[in-house]
């Protein structure tokens, strides 16, 4: 990047840019951008909050973007947005947000990048609180707001901005842009379908742990095993012969506790973050701050007071006997993860699913359907509304009516009703003491206010 030079973010809202430009505009360069959420409405404490630090919002209608800026925009934007436009008539400069975060990345002597289908958020904050604990000032880039960094001054930490020289960061393979990133210790947390083939993940994948010193796989999943064969590999898992292993995995009301064997000793890791696919990712995270030159018991300890991210399994609250949590689960793999954690205690689950567009329904929809069907248990029930959408050319001649249709021909208990609001009304019409509620899905910020709502509505009652 550019020092002290102008950057517009077109979309700065978004859980990737927002914690960028709090990095671009902590590192000296003046930082403004626009939201088509903030233009609808949504979400305005956010935006209240992005204006309190400094940074100038505008109405995504041309009239923020100035001759001299850069402007920083996902390449899936189309010409025809009002800033887009007057930044192609200025002849601007223009970024995609991984051009730029890569760009940062790739300049930091010490650069952990966090890739795969699930856990990469869950990872990549474990991995920044395992190094801040250990005095290593890491410069953090999350999709996710990491709690153990946010405050009342800060409440959408999803960046933690330390040193330029150790720079922690999700990398995405949706668009390919994993390939612009040089790790010094790559990270596969697991690859699984979500947005490309199999064999274009497996390439990806593939390309960017052969790039790192030392890459760190997952010794459990079957379609990362051809990556351990690699002579810069340390894997980790619960599978006999990895590199950090765990062992001994029970689940707790609170958490989780496990042991991690590694340099031939033994150590019991307790998480407060449930699941066994938690245990997983502190796994990997041990061994990424491993290869960064953090001992596995210092590790271990500090990930005893790892808060967990904001929307991966985030308990609301508790009332009336039932209790609310809201995660980020939207794909076939996050939704198994998800559904195992609340199979490791008792008590029903009444779900809710917001796909995360109609595009992903297409793209994955059957398998979507059979990580629920196979997921939930006697007695659960799933509520699926239509996908998000807000705006725009999609087809949307495809939507949850089919979704729904295969989850009941797989034999587990789900329902379509068009509306959020029509879900929530059913779901605290049938919640009953002892009952978990859950809120999944992605790319929509409200989620979370759903959650809250139907908490006091529960309280009500």
């Amino acid at each position: 990047m550019a020092e002290n030079k102008p950057y517009f973010f077109c979309g700065i809202g978004g859980s990737g840019m927002l914690p960028l430009a709090m990095i671009v505009a902590a590192r000296g360069s003046a930082v403004s951008g626009s939201d088509r959420s903030r233009d609808q409405g949504r979400t305005p404490g956010k935006f209240d909050w992005i204006e309190r630090q400094g940074i100038a919002l505008f109405a995504q209608d041309g009239s923020g973007v100035a001759a001299g800026q850069t402007l920083v925009a996902s390449a899936a934007v189309e010409d025809s947005v009002p800033d887009i436009a007057a930044a192609n008539a200025l002849g601007l400069a223009r970024m995609t947000r991984a051009d730029l975060n890569a760009a940062l990345f790739n300049a930091a002597g010490s650069a952990i990048g966090v890739g795969g289908t699930s856990g990469k958020s869950t990872v990549t904050g474990m991995i920044g609180w395992i190094l801040e604990s250990a005095g290593r000032r890491p410069t953090v880039m999350n999709g996710a707001v990491m709690r153990n960094f946010a405050n009342d001054q800060m409440p959408f930490a999803s960046a933690l901005v330390g040193d330029a020289a150790t720079y922690v960061s999700e990398v995405d393979e949706s668009d390919g842009s994993i390939a612009l990133y040089r790790p010094d210790v790559a990270v596969v947390t697991n690859i699984s379908l979500d947005h490309k083939s199999l064999a274009e993940l497996h390439q990806l994948f593939g390309d960017f742990a052969a790039k790192a010193r030392v890459a760190v796989i997952n010794a459990d999943d079957a379609e990362s095993a051809p990556l351990i064969g690699g002579a810069n590999v340390a894997s980790f898992g619960f599978a006999e012969g990895a590199v950090i292993r765990g062992t001994d995995f029970e689940p707790l009301p609170d958490g989780c506790r496990f042991m991690v064997h590694a340099d031939g000793t033994a150590r019991q890791a307790r998480l407060r973050m449930p699941g066994r696919h938690n245990a997983a990712n502190a796994l990997a995270a041990i061994a990424a701050a491993h290869a960064a030159g953090i001992p596995v018991a210092q590790a271990v300890e500090a990930l005893a007071d790892f808060a967990g991210l904001a929307r991966r399994y985030e308990v609301l609250g508790q009332t009336n006997g039932v209790t609310v949590i809201d995660d980020f689960a939207h794909n076939p793999d996050k939704v198994a993860a998800t559904l195992a954690a609340v199979a490791e205690l008792p008590g029903r689950a009444l779900l809710f699913f917001q796909p995360h567009g109609y595009g992903p329904l297409r793209q994955m929809g059957k398998e979507l359907a059979a990580s629920f069907a196979s997921g939930m248990r006697d007695g659960d029930r799933l509520y699926v509304s239509d996908p998000v959408y807000f705006g725009g050319t999609v087809d949307r001649s495809a939507g949850s009516e089919a979704l729904v249709a295969d989850i009941v021909g797989g034999g587990a208990d789900a329902v379509h009703l068009t509306t959020r609001a029509e879900c929530g009304a059913a779901m605290l019409d049938e919640a009953k003491t002892g009952d978990r509620i859950l809120i999944l899905g992605a790319r929509d910020d409200t989620l979370t206010e759903f959650g809250r709502e139907l908490l006091e509505k529960l309280g009500r009652a």
